[in-house]
């Protein structure tokens, strides 16, 4: 007989790396089972007379729910629900609960990292440094290329939710005028600026919105070009939201000043990505990892357990089916 609270947690290395507290979690469940890795043809073994999954990326599709007749609760170790069939675990009676605002700040200051670093050239020097061109210098400094101040310039805002706002905040510390964007598929507010109004004034552009039918690729080429000569683009949302070839192609034509991205359209990017290519100048690349601080990651622990313990008593939380 399976037992009532027997918890799996499928991808459990995609959370913790050995630094974080599971007390809290263990504390919910009579056993809770922490697995290496789960691939589409074990899921449904590893599930077998658990009545909870915790899942960051393993899908949960109907086929895997229908075949664990004891699941009850499904727990997502993140905020995007797209991992798991909602109307397939709706029908079956399975709640299912995500977790939501964890990383605002890790997010939030590592968006700021990358606009500063386009900002400043910070790799583009610290590529002349490392070949020597300081230590060869005629004077005390290198100046080979232009420094943008922050201060003043305008900050085009896609997605004022809480880690939106986050960003807004710290944006204007460094005194940034920001303007929020009308994003595509919501109902158009007298404090948003439609897309084409809003894209020729800023000097910055940060993405900040959920990956839907409305919103993919919805910075393509024929947007990029409607930014200033020499605006910067950053997207720590979802790879899905940019026209990667179009973004390549603006950096190669130089019309941008810089663009960072700490998403892909597919990850990891084992088959290539445009983004990835060599050749393309002033683009800054991170492995989705603005999300992973300490502090963010053990936020994700006690969500977890908070909505465990809700489930059980009967308050489930952050209920998303």
């Amino acid at each position: 007989m399976s037992n009532f609270r027997r918890a799996v947690f499928l991808d459990h290395p995609s959370l913790d790396l050995g630094d974080l507290d599971l007390e809290p979690l263990r504390a919910c469940f009579d056993e809770l089972r922490l697995c290496a890795s789960t691939t589409p043809e074990n899921v449904v073994e590893h599930l077998q007379g658990a009545r909870v999954a915790i899942s960051n990326k393993v899908p949960l599709s109907a086929e895997t729910l229908a075949a664990c007749p004891d699941l009850r609760l499904i727990l997502i170790s993140a905020t995007g629900t797209n991992n798991v069939d909602l109307v397939a675990a709706r029908a079956r009676g399975i709640t299912v609960s995500n977790c939501q605002g964890y990383g605002t700040p890790s997010v939030a200051q590592h968006t700021l990292m990358l606009l500063l670093a386009l900002a400043t050239r910070l790799t583009d020097y610290q590529k002349t440094v490392g070949a020597g061109r300081w230590q060869q210098a005629k004077q005390f400094c290198l100046l080979d290329f232009p420094i943008v101040e922050l201060e003043g310039k305008t900050l085009g805002l896609l997605g004022h939710g809480e880690l939106g706002g986050a960003v807004a905040r710290l944006a204007e510390a460094f005194g940034m005028r920001v303007l929020l964007g009308q994003i595509p598929g919501r109902p158009a507010r007298a404090d948003r600026v439609p897309l084409e109004q809003l894209l020729p004034q800023v000097d910055a552009l940060t993405l900040h919105c959920p990956l839907n039918e409305y919103t993919r690729h919805f910075i393509g080429a024929p947007e990029l070009a409607l930014l200033k000569p020499g605006a910067f683009v950053v997207n720590t949302a979802r790879g899905g939201l940019i026209d990667e070839l179009a973004l390549a192609d603006a950096l190669r034509g130089g019309h941008l000043g810089g663009a960072a991205t700490d998403v892909l359209s597919v990850e990891p990017p084992s088959n290539g990505n445009p983004l990835l290519a060599g050749d393309i100048p002033r683009l800054i690349v991170t492995p989705h990892n603005a999300w992973g601080s300490r502090e963010a990651r053990q936020r994700i622990v006690g969500q977890l357990a908070e909505n465990a313990r809700g489930f059980f008593n009967g308050a489930a939380l952050r209920v998303v089916s």
